[in-house]
């Protein structure tokens, strides 16, 4: 064991090597502070390890040997096809080391339960190995595809002219992914700005710092230049200030909080920084009478209580029909009881693990006494889940009926395992009370009506719609908001926008001045 890594033992058993430094130029160093970030287990409150934690310093170090790659032949004038390759191995590393990031994921924040595409829902740690990590390498392969695929065009005007367009790279990305999905977001950042020729600095979340430094040994391994990737840990108010107002960063990248991405969006327009925002939401899931209603409630289940509801497409606000109202309701109360277990990710019987932090768990507390003192009706759950030892940052399952659209609860984004069902009428009111919001991330409909379906799809302000399914993302179909759930799209060929410039080239051919 160095001081820059530490032999560790899992829940599960898995013995591994975790790095601790932060990754600059494909080694890790020290912070020039020596300032740590401390990890804790979620699910007992114990300490995993700690890590160091970047400062200003740190972020103009990681900047520079982003810059100096960006610039260097190496990289700048590496064959499409080559880089392309240098993702597929990645990828391929990925899937080789899949069990011990699918531990590190599951220990470091209690990974839970993902939607899968059959509206089903896997286990605790087999879900962070068959499908987080699954989609990381999947992603990763996705957009290594891309790479020598990215072109511009010619544009006919006239005899005279010969015009064309080029592609170019942005130049050094900064890029700040959240804690609930750490790789599976890092990688939906890094697949497009590494396959259209950037470099980047990447920050990771501080409560998740442990699983990102596992996957940076691996960047070294498949052969990516130094100072092509790097990754650093550190506190928001610090690393992730500097990164966001530096002014050798073309462009920043950030999911998370919408209040945290409106100070990203200010200190970015120091240097009119190229920006891509994913933040909140409080996604509406309608359900018309005539839906298939067993149906309608599995997928609704699914769609918030997965991963502990910290998910920011989570459909949070669900609108029943009013003739369908109370069966939806027992329908899905029971099926949390059936489904829902509440413990120890690394079981497989668990369904449901603990919140990322103390932070996070006492905060959903709040919204719950919130929602109590507004009068809204606490159908079930709404208090914290004690396990064996008394410890870790558990929550029941938490279902508030006869909620009024004016309520704390129905309108702000909660991010637990915390769902609001209310009632409408007709077709206009539902999509009245879907858009109702500040935000605007995702939508469900779930109708045997493909006709209503469909109109309602357009009516909808969101940026994603499901019909008859919830959060059943995928990497190669575009994903982002509107309004305040934020900027720009990520993932599928959309996503190779957010990290090209378009260059218009102008060749005379004959005209004289």
């Amino acid at each position: 064991m160095s001081d820059l890594s530490i032999e560790l033992t899992a829940p599960n058993g898995r013995k591994y090597t975790q790095p601790t430094g932060l990754f600059i130029n494909n080694e890790f160093v020290k912070s020039k502070s020596g300032n740590k970030i401390t990890s804790i287990n979620p699910t007992d409150e114990t300490e995993i390890t700690s890590v160091y934690a970047a400062g200003a310093e740190d972020v103009d170090i990681a900047v520079s040997a982003a810059r100096k790659a960006f610039k260097d032949p190496s990289w700048r004038d590496m064959a499409t096809s080559d880089r392309g390759s240098l993702m597929f191995n990645l990828s391929k590393l990925v899937e080789e080391h899949a069990q011990t990031l699918a531990t590190i994921e599951t220990w470091d924040n209690g990974d839970q339960t993902r939607l899968t595409k059959s509206g089903s829902t896997g286990k605790p740690y087999s879900v962070a190995l068959n499908e987080d990590v699954a989609e990381v390498a999947g992603t990763l392969k996705y957009y290594g595809g891309y790479a020598d695929k990215l072109h511009g065009q010619v544009i006919d005007t006239n005899p005279a002219k010969f015009a064309y367009t080029i592609r170019e790279p942005l130049g050094v990305c900064g890029q700040i992914i959240p804690w609930n999905y750490p790789l599976a977001m890092a990688a939906w950042k890094l697949g497009p700005a590494i396959a259209c020729g950037n470099t980047v600095v990447l920050k990771a979340a501080e409560q998740t710092p442990l699983s990102i430094l596992y996957f940076a040994n691996l960047i070294k391994e498949a052969g990516f230049p130094p100072g092509v990737i790097n990754i650093l840990n550190g506190y928001g108010k610090d690393c992730g200030a500097a990164i966001a107002s530096h002014l050798d960063i073309d462009k920043i990248a950030f999911t998370g909080s919408t209040s945290t991405g409106r100070q990203i969006m200010k200190s970015a327009s120091v240097n009119l920084k190229n920006i891509t925002l994913e933040t909140g939401g409080k996604s509406p899931l309608l359900v018309f009478a005539d839906a298939e209603l067993e149906q309608a409630v599995k997928w609704a289940h699914g769609g918030i209580m997965s991963n502990m509801g910290q998910i920011c497409t989570a459909t949070s606000r669900i609108l029943v029909q009013e003739e369908i109202y109370s069966k939806f309701i027992d329908m899905f109360k029971a099926t949390i009881q059936e489904v829902s277990k509440v413990g120890d990710p690394f079981q497989d019987s668990t369904f449901q693990g603990p919140q990322v932090t103390k932070a996070q768990y006492e905060r959903i507390l709040r919204y719950i006494e919130s929602g109590k003192n507004e009068g809204a009706t606490l159908a079930t759950g709404g208090i914290p889940f004690k396990s064996p030892n008394g410890k870790g940052f558990f929550i029941e399952p938490t279902v508030f009926t006869n909620v009024k659209d004016t309520m704390t609860i129905y309108r702000e984004e909660v991010f637990g395992p915390f769902v609001v069902i209310a009632s409408f009428k007709t077709e206009d009111e539902a999509v009245q009370k879907a858009n109702d919001s500040t935000y605007g991330l995702g939508s469900a409909v779930f109708t045997s009506d493909l006709t209503r379906a469909h109109r309602i799809a357009r009516r909808i302000e969101a940026g994603m719609v499901w019909v008859n399914s919830s959060n059943d993302s995928d990497f190669r179909i575009p994903f982002g908001g509107v309004k305040q759930s934020g900027v720009g799209r990520e993932l599928g060929e959309e996503g190779l926008r957010a990290y090209t410039n378009a260059k218009a080239v102008h060749v005379n051919l004959g005209t004289r001045l």
